[in-house]
């Protein structure tokens, strides 16, 4: 119930009595109370999430329509609000605190609000006459928040990884293969325990990491599947109360159409509601990920390490000055942005699993904090990749003559006399040449442990870095 007191003010009514709002706003009474009991964080809900929810009322819109549950032309406004929305209008709109009420209840008022304040205005009428379009009775019919919110956290994660985190993993695996064509001809050091260690290609390097960030998408693609699986249909309890007897299908399928995947009906719509595994599953993949990230960052950053007293082995490309004092001084600032958003996702990682295992009977209150950790989580990976790629990684350009000091200096080149001099005596060698300064190649040839032409054959540091082809290794060479 609404009563317009002025052009700047209306006056609504709930179950609780009446508030005035400002006569511009499009959210209501409900959305009002929320941001007083909530002034928390500052943080308003993520544009992907409000998404996700007001695509999911556009679907049901459409079917509820089509179903004869609500008004056509009731429909057909509330339809024409979620296309507005969605291109991007009235999303000053969605106030309410990420932390906030227990399942989502808030924030999904907030949505049914406005998409109802502006169906009226469509349909000319005054914001707040609900007798027309009720942001209960119409944009939420056949729905509750506890089929709702799970739903749209899975549509949000879905179209975040589809938009932000795919696209960027898809160009950084590509830049990574470009440099590693690029250094495959560079010998380096290679290192364990931070130790010298036998040689390397460089390339091989960037290839690794190529190969690593490949097999973390395909973990994340595998945990997404979950997500195509919706609940949407449960209304209250996963028991379907309101709801038309063909509602639960299609209104998956309309989703299905409007966000172009394969989604499906859950078989157990309690169970759907009751369980966030899928999030914490996706989750998982995510933290898999930025655990990987952080150390291909730390490792740019110590091959980078210099100019003069590091390593030196790498240049990455300096975007911006490094110090307020030194002068000339710049810093891998990217590699470092990239570990602290990894971090941070480890740690949204934790409360998401926290917050899992903190349902009770029908429901999970939690959701509110799943939805923001899961879906910020995955779009902070994604800009940060796809600023990595751009800022640092297409840059990096290679310092093959430190690189190849470096692999002709290692101790470890001895390890290649194992099977023709025997460890202890390889051992012998490099202790000697640690204690002495003398070569490896001088030793063994003043020790007569081999020919000058054997150890030149050995020690051929080509030969050495190049990895050995797989068929090979499994004996299906010709």
């Amino acid at each position: 119930m609404t009563q317009q007191i002025n052009s700047q003010v209306r006056i609504e009514r709930d179950s609780m009595g009446d508030r005035q709002l400002p006569s511009t706003a499009y959210y209501g009474i409900q959305t009002l109370r929320a941001t007083e009991n909530f002034p928390i964080s500052g943080i308003k809900p993520l544009a992907t999430y409000v998404d996700a929810g007001v695509l999911i009322k556009k679907a049901t819109a459409i079917v509820n329509g089509e179903l004869g549950c609500i008004p056509q032309d009731v429909s057909q406004a509330i339809i024409q609000a979620a296309d507005e929305v969605l291109a991007g209008k009235f999303r000053d709109q969605f106030v309410v605190d990420v932390y906030q009420a227990g399942a989502g209840t808030s924030h999904h008022m907030n949505v049914n609000e406005v998409l109802a304040n502006r169906a009226l205005e469509i349909l000319g009428e005054e914001k707040g006459n609900y007798k027309r379009v009720s942001p209960n009775d119409h944009v939420n019919y056949g729905q509750s928040t506890n089929d709702v919110i799970p739903t749209a956290i899975r549509i949000g994660g879905l179209l975040a990884l589809s938009k932000t985190l795919h696209p960027a993993l898809e160009k950084a695996i590509a830049a990574l293969e470009e440099k590693a064509e690029e250094f495959q001809h560079i010998v380096k050091s290679g290192r364990t325990h931070m130790q010298d260690a036998v040689p390397v290609r460089l390339g091989e390097n960037f290839r690794a990491w190529a190969h690593i960030l490949s097999e973390h998408q395909n973990r994340i693609y595998t945990a997404s599947s979950d997500l195509m699986v919706l609940g949407l249909g449960g209304s209250a309890a996963g028991t379907g109360l309101n709801t038309h007897p063909q509602y639960r299908a299609r209104v998956v399928e309309t989703i299905s159409d409007l966000i172009n995947l394969p989604l499906e009906p859950a078989s157990h719509l309690m169970a759907a509601m009751q369980s966030m595994a899928p999030f914490v599953h996706i989750s998982g993949a995510l933290r898999n990920l930025a655990q990987d990230l952080v150390k291909i960052s730390h490792d740019l950053r110590l091959m980078d390490s210099g100019p003069k007293t590091g390593l030196k082995e790498i240049q990455l490309p300096p975007v911006q000055p490094g110090s307020s004092i030194m002068p000339g001084k710049y810093n891998p600032v990217m590699a470092e942005m990239t570990s602290m958003v990894c971090f941070q996702v480890m740690g949204y990682d934790s409360a998401i699993a926290l917050a899992a295992q903190a349902g009770q009977l029908e429901l999970n209150v939690m959701m509110p904090l799943i939805a923001y950790n899961l879906i910020h989580s995955i779009e902070i990976l994604g800009n940060t990749i796809a600023a990595l790629t751009e800022r640092c990684i297409k840059g990096i350009t290679a310092n093959q003559e430190r690189c190849l000091a470096y692999a002709e200096g290692s101790l470890a080149l001895v390890t290649a006399l194992n099977p023709h001099i025997g460890y202890l005596n390889a051992a012998a060698v490099a202790k000697e040449s640690l204690e002495t300064g003398k070569s490896l190649r001088q030793i063994v040839l003043e020790r007569g442990f081999m020919s000058e032409t054997e150890l030149a054959q050995v020690l051929n540091l080509e030969q050495m870095s190049a990895i050995v082809p797989l068929n090979i290794l499994d004996g299906t060479s010709d």
